[in-house]
């Protein structure tokens, strides 16, 4: 510490004075000891004001203080010092504080123009969010990324510090605005969909209860087509509310499962029936393409007209194999029937037993029609109405030919 006592003196009066430029300035009285220790007392007092005056100039220049605060500080210090009741360097502790108040008004304006930056920049910042908002507010169909997206904004509001309170009211205000003016409109919009969704699942379930009334249908393609259209309007139709979605489609898929499993099950049988008769057929025209017809074309004629019924009650084939088999068939009638021409070429029409035979089977088949009519089965009738037509077609070109 500096030796404050040389810049004052106690006279015999016991006055305390301090040595100035513009001269001495009592600063008090001591009369409780020697003038020694009276210096010493008030030199202690200025050496407050120098630690007082340092503690200031540190926080300052280290920036630990707000530089308006130390302007403060060193103003009342300053105007204190005139009259402050101490010994020591008064001048230089002016000269001192004058040259950090030069600084702290320096670092004041400095600070003032940090302040209106960030200031600016966060008034800039939370323009930029309430602009988003009202973008959001006004185009956003995303309504889930809005929704959260606004939350976002008003968590980073939060943090955002700096605009003056009139201006960060009116700007909440519109922020404020913003997000309810979105809530309405994502409100109104689920409030229509709800409405929707409801026509969505009354159309749906009128094709749920359609499908489920042709599930036990047996009219296999005329339903499989309806069930086909059934779909595509379902793919169509508006989606309903998710859970009503999932049990409406189930119970339309199981409808669809239950009338193509049916199908399926009886197209197998089917299938399998064919199969069999189809190989009854192969055996029997095996037979007919084996005779020998030019060694007995009566006899042949006879095991034609035997495998021609057998033929007819074998039944259907698979549709694949019925047209190779039919031409097959065919070709083994010609074959008899050119043999037969030969033979009755040879006799008179009266004596030619085969055209007696034929006119036999006529009136055998008249006969049998005669007897399916009576009986009233329509099934019977059919089969003996071909069979006279086919017997008269053969009895008709045999006559001719002789």
């Amino acid at each position: 510490m500096n030796d404050w006592t040389a810049f004052g003196r106690v006279d015999a009066d016991g006055t305390v004075y301090v040595k100035t430029a513009e001269g001495d300035r009592v600063v008090g009285s001591w009369q409780a000891g020697t003038p020694e220790e009276g210096l010493a007392h008030f030199a202690r007092r200025f050496a407050d004001l120098i630690t007082e005056v340092d503690l200031v100039e540190a926080r300052l220049k280290s920036g630990a203080a707000d530089a308006a605060h130390s302007l403060s500080s060193l103003k009342r210090l300053r105007a204190t010092l005139d009259e402050a009741h101490v010994v020591g360097d008064i001048d230089g502790l002016a000269t001192r504080l004058d040259r950090l108040n030069t600084l702290a008004e320096e670092k004041a304006g400095e600070a003032r123009a940090a302040r209106e930056v960030a200031r600016g920049e966060a008034l800039a910042r939370k323009t930029a969010l309430v602009e988003e908002a009202e973008t959001i507010a006004a185009e956003s169909t995303g309504w889930k990324t809005a929704g959260d997206r606004l939350k976002e904004i008003l968590e980073e509001w939060k943090t955002v510090r700096g605009v003056d309170k009139k201006t960060d009211g009116e700007l909440w205000k519109r922020f404020a605005a913003a997000r309810d003016g979105f809530t309405r409109r994502r409100g109104a919009h689920f409030a229509t969909l709800d409405g929707q969704r409801k026509q969505a699942q009354t159309a749906k379930e009128e094709l749920v209860t359609e499908a489920e009334s042709l599930s036990e249908s047996t009219e296999w393609s005329t339903t499989a087509n309806r069930l086909k259209e059934l779909m595509t309007e379902w793919k169509a139709a508006p989606r309903a509310a998710k859970e009503a979605e999932q049990k409406l489609w189930e119970r339309f898929r199981a409808a669809q499962d239950a009338f193509f499993t049916r199908r399926s099950e009886v197209f197998s049988a089917r299938d399998a029936e064919y199969k069999g008769n189809l190989e009854r057929k192969q055996a029997i025209l095996a037979e007919v393409e084996a005779l020998d017809i030019d060694a007995d074309p009566r006899g042949a004629q006879n095991k034609l007209r035997d495998a021609q019924a057998a033929w007819h009650d074998a039944g259907r084939v698979p549709r694949e194999a019925a047209a190779g088999l039919d031409r097959r068939w065919r070709a083994a009638e010609d074959r008899i029937r050119v043999a037969m021409d030969s033979a009755w070429r040879k006799t008179t029409p009266q004596d030619n037993p085969l055209l007696q035979q034929m006119r036999e089977q006529v009136a055998e088949a008249e006969q049998r029609l005669a007897r399916a009519q009576a009986a009233g089965d329509a099934r019977r009738v059919k089969e003996a109405e071909q069979a006279l037509a086919s017997k008269k077609q053969f009895l008709d070109l045999a006559e001719k030919a002789n």
